[in-house]
């Protein structure tokens, strides 16, 4: 069974989902600086970005969390801060890197293409990572089923008390019934893209193709993903809200795709008429 909590000192309980969320930072920091080896994209102007992507990645993943949950933090305002614990949105997080990427690249007087491309390439994996978290938290967990891959969650744990409260388990269960470790299926889709934009940013593709690439790609296993969650949803129109946010992103990915690729077609026209 998967334990949250990775170490006590003293009184204090160290949550594995901050660890992972913190090596996963660590894992997006290394990323950039091999990637930046020969460039005026040092260990400083890394650090100085990682530092962006954190304030903008985390704050807006919790907001859209506190969001969604509003009622419980109503009750509990201390709890907003508890970011070690869980309770991330990955898409509000997103959204909340992106402007944290164009505050920085306007800083650094830079494209904001250019920045993003280079950023996006260490997204999947500090991803991985922290749904590796997700996974020894609890949170984020999947619907019953899974086969020889189901996950039992210790009682008292978040997919006890839902399997509870839905009648799937008596409220004497030693433990949850196995569940998809939905949050493993995703650390994989993420760990099958981060070779993908790591070979085509070093391949130098035209500028915003990498980003854009991502767009398109990682919704698609995020959407085929959220039938196997098990934690309550938010939905509209028979999908839920993450799954909109990845039709979103995915059609957001393909016009990018397409109008850089269009451009590139055009600009060889005119080199070819001059």
């Amino acid at each position: 069974m998967p334990d949250p909590i990775c170490l006590h000192l003293g009184k204090l309980a160290i949550h594995w989902y901050g660890v992972m969320m913190a090596l996963g930072f660590l894992a997006g920091l290394a990323t950039w600086v091999v990637l930046g080896r020969g460039t005026p994209r040092d260990l400083n102007y890394c650090s100085d970005l990682l530092f962006w992507i954190m304030v903008g990645g985390i704050g807006g993943a919790r907001l859209a969390y506190v969001a969604a949950n509003f009622g419980r933090f109503a009750a509990e305002p201390l709890s907003i801060v508890r970011v070690d614990q869980g309770g991330l949105v990955f898409y509000g997080g997103f959204a909340g890197a992106l402007v944290a990427v164009a505050v920085f690249a306007r800083r650094r007087r830079e494209r904001f293409w250019s920045v993003a491309d280079f950023t996006v390439t260490a997204l999947p994996l500090g991803h991985a990572f922290g749904r590796l978290g997700c996974w020894l938290n609890g949170c984020c967990y999947g619907a019953p089923g899974g086969g020889p891959l189901g996950v039992c969650y210790p009682i008292y744990s978040a997919p006890w008390w839902r399997q509870a409260e839905t009648g799937l388990i008596g409220r004497t269960a030693p433990a949850a019934a196995p569940v998809h470790p939905v949050q493993l299926y995703e650390a994989a889709w993420n760990l099958v893209l981060y070779p993908l934009l790591l070979y085509a940013y070093r391949r130098r593709w035209r500028e915003g193709r990498v980003a854009a690439l991502y767009l398109a790609l990682y919704p698609l296993g995020r959407f085929f993903l959220e039938p196997l969650r098990g934690d309550e949803r938010l939905r509209w129109d028979g999908l839920t809200a993450a799954q909109w946010g990845s039709l979103a992103a995915l059609a957001a990915g393909l016009l990018l795709l397409l109008r850089s690729f269009r451009s590139a077609a055009a600009a060889d026209d005119r080199r070819r008429e001059s």
